[in-house]
């Protein structure tokens, strides 16, 4: 028997063996829902051969047309992907709207024997769901922000803290960027779309009756825009502020970014997308040291002169209350244990008693 659900919490999400998406690669890849693996009843080509075919030629021939190919697709999904699960196999199924294509495949599953269920609404059901938690609802999530300058060590204090058992949402990770001019990182960002499914997901995995600790962030990283229930929550959330001379946080910014330092040329490239209140001058004289591999004096130079004044400004804007203030005076392990402690101490002790 096919069952029906709309359920898409983590809990119901986690009880499947596998979510399958049915939808073509490309729909795919502009978003899907988390874990979902991609097993699709009809290719790029073939959905747009047969959608031409069905709104300029004959509707029959596409649809007779389409089926054979969701026929043999299905076939070879069976013998390849799925050709190692057993009879318990639970999977959820669904494709744009939960129509024809996912239809199809729960129909195959079900005379196979296993016990399939499809997404009533699709890929849509659940593009409403995210929509509706991140735009049109307030965030039931009490924030804090991990506030500070450029290179004083943000991100790995927050795999650090999230180690100790504290909630974390780690927005660099989930938009693929650093959020710098040299943030970008292998591979690119996901589409927006992908972006807020990705958040959506990571917040609903976490309690809001406990702080969750985020990094303070402008309301875009990289090209992704943070969702506005989320900026919302960020903008009135209380801050810890974390400090570090600028010796170490150029020491950092060299050793974190490694890849980018190492290759003059996207070095050189990242320096001619400063902005243009930033002199010619100082510019030529950033490219002349990234040239010269002067890597970390370059580092200093850029967060004295344009970083720092960027996040002076930026907390001229939003100044929001501060909880705490943490230093991490060195580059040792040592210090970031230190200060991951204190910041897991800080978040406690907001939690209700």
């Amino acid at each position: 028997m096919i069952r029906r659900t709309v359920d898409l919490s983590p809990q119901a999400r986690d009880g499947f063996d596998a979510l399958i998406d049915v939808r073509s690669p490309a729909e795919f890849a502009l978003d899907h829902i988390p874990g979902a693996i991609n097993l699709p009843v009809l290719d790029d080509a073939q959905r747009a051969a047969v959608g031409t075919e069905y709104v300029q030629g004959s509707k029959f021939l596409a649809r007779r047309t389409g089926a054979a190919l969701v026929a043999r697709n299905i076939a070879a999904h069976l013998e390849d992907a799925l050709g190692d699960r057993d009879g318990s196999f639970r999977p959820l199924v669904y494709c744009w709207r939960g129509g024809q294509r996912s239809g199809a495949m729960v129909t195959v599953m079900d005379q196979v024997g296993w016990p399939v269920t499809v997404l009533d609404g699709g890929y849509q059901t659940w593009r409403r769901q995210v929509k509706a938690a991140l735009y049109d609802a307030p965030l039931p999530h009490r924030l804090v922000l991990l506030d500070g300058p450029t290179g004083a060590g943000k991100t790995a204090l927050l795999g650090a803290v999230a180690a100790r058992g504290t909630q974390v949402l780690d927005l660099e990770a989930l938009a693929a960027h650093r959020g710098s001019l040299f943030g970008a990182m292998p591979g690119g960002q996901p589409s927006q779309k992908a972006f807020e499914s990705r958040l959506h997901d990571a917040l609903s995995r976490l309690d809001p009756a406990r702080p969750v600790l985020v990094e303070a962030e402008s309301s875009k990283i990289g090209a992704r825009v943070i969702p506005p229930s989320l900026w919302a929550a960020m903008s009135a959330a209380p801050r810890i502020r974390l400090e570090s001379p600028v010796p170490v946080r150029a020491a950092r910014t060299v050793r974190d970014y490694a890849a980018i330092a190492a290759d003059p040329t996207a070095l050189d490239t990242a320096l001619t997308r400063l902005p243009p209140h930033i002199s010619k001058q100082m510019v030529a004289e950033w490219r002349a040291l990234a040239a010269a591999g002067e890597v970390e004096a370059l580092a200093a130079e850029l967060i004295v002169h344009h970083y720092d004044p960027a996040y002076r400004r930026q907390g001229q804007a939003g100044a929001r209350a501060q909880v705490a203030s943490v230093e991490i005076a060195s580059l040792d392990a040592a210090a970031l244990e230190t200060a991951a402690d204190q910041v897991a101490a800080a978040v406690s002790a907001l939690s209700p008693s």
